[in-house]
């Protein structure tokens, strides 16, 4: 069970002008933001480093947006998790990839993001935060589904090539199930009528 709440504290803002608008370039720029509240996780500073959670961000994100639709000018995405139950990047990056295709932000395609937690012979999807504490091994893949592209991998711990193979595969497969669930939610939000 998942209890990361983030729908009503990621904001992507933009395009704006940007800072270093002196400089013309021919595609935007990408800045994002991660940080937890303090009351995100059970112990004060618990928290994952929000330095490195906002640089992944960005990585996971900059190969899907279409980056030359707006030139001279800079996206801002700001993620507050405000509840952290485990497997927080995931679910920041498909919520962020969410809120730029509903802000009307050119993508290549969506973005999705799956975590797999290696628990000696057992694999575990989307690993709660007693799970990853324990865990052998974690792999993230967040790619484009339609695209069948990767656009960021990330794996540490100790892992047999048996067991990398596996959970690679079960995690591609949950991002294009998570794609196709995220496609449906966009179509819904855009049919829905305004209040």
């Amino acid at each position: 069970m998942l209890s990361l709440e983030i729908p009503r504290s990621l904001y992507p803002f933009g395009p704006r002008e940007s800072k270093k608008a002196m400089m013309y370039s021919d595609i935007g720029r990408l800045n994002c933001n991660v940080s937890y509240t303090s009351f995100a996780t059970p112990i004060r500073g618990q928290a994952s480093d929000s330095k490195d959670l906002s640089s992944m961000l960005h990585k996971a994100l900059e190969g899907a947006i279409i980056l030359e639709s707006f030139p001279k000018t800079t996206v801002d995405v700001f993620a507050l998790v405000l509840e952290s139950g485990g497997s927080d990047l995931p679910v920041v990056i498909s919520c962020a990839s969410l809120a730029l295709s509903d802000a009307g932000i050119r993508l290549y395609d969506i973005v999705a993001s799956v975590s797999m937690s290696c628990l000696g012979m057992n694999l575990v999807i989307d690993p709660v935060s007693e799970e990853e504490s324990y865990q052998d091994g974690n792999l993230m893949i967040t790619c484009m589904p339609s695209r069948n592209e990767v656009t960021q991998m990330t794996v540490t711990g100790e892992w047999s090539t048996p067991k990398i193979h596996e959970a690679m595969q079960i995690c591609l497969d949950a991002c294009t199930k998570l794609g196709m669930i995220m496609r449906s939610c966009l179509k819904e939000a855009v049919s829905a009528p305004e209040e």
